[in-house]
């Protein structure tokens, strides 16, 4: 069975039907620093979207994806001080996510002015903003499925 992180990190491809990994954000996430540990869920014919869901309040759950599969050219710039509390040694190891938003009335969008990086070697990760959050909107438009 492949890893979710592994999934992710590679097109989020999985040859299982559905994958879980435990990842831990010491900081938590924006308006949700009480939660540390969380599941990142994936199934494959949900792919290349994927859900985060907090491992103490199932009811707080996030839908990311990898914002290469949306925004081709996205490149943030995550800063010395990010790489190092993420205990980063090479940038493979990153697996980049950005928050889903999903509205009733009104394009669904992601984040990629606020990205979770996630140590795909450790499991650890953080909400960053990086260095080029200037160059990225907090709701750049989802394609609309074809």
């Amino acid at each position: 069975m492949a890893s979710t992180l592994v999934e992710a990190n590679t097109v989020a491809r999985s040859t299982a039907a559905s994958t879980t990994n435990s990842i831990h954000f010491p900081a938590g996430l924006l308006g949700f620093e009480q939660r540390k540990k969380f599941a990142l869920r994936g199934r494959t014919q949900e792919a290349p979207f994927l859900w985060l869901e907090a491992q103490d309040d199932s009811r707080v759950a996030f839908i990311v994806v990898p914002p290469k599969h949306v925004a081709p050219d996205y490149q943030p710039d995550i800063s010395d001080e990010d790489v190092e509390f993420l205990g980063l040694k090479t940038p493979s190891e990153a697996l980049v996510l950005g928050i889903v938003t999903l509205r009733r009335h009104g394009p669904a969008t992601i984040n990629l002015k606020g990205p979770l990086v996630i140590n795909a070697r450790t499991h650890i990760g953080k909400q960053v903003v990086p260095v080029n959050a200037t160059d990225y909107s907090t709701e750049y438009p989802l394609p609309a499925a074809s």
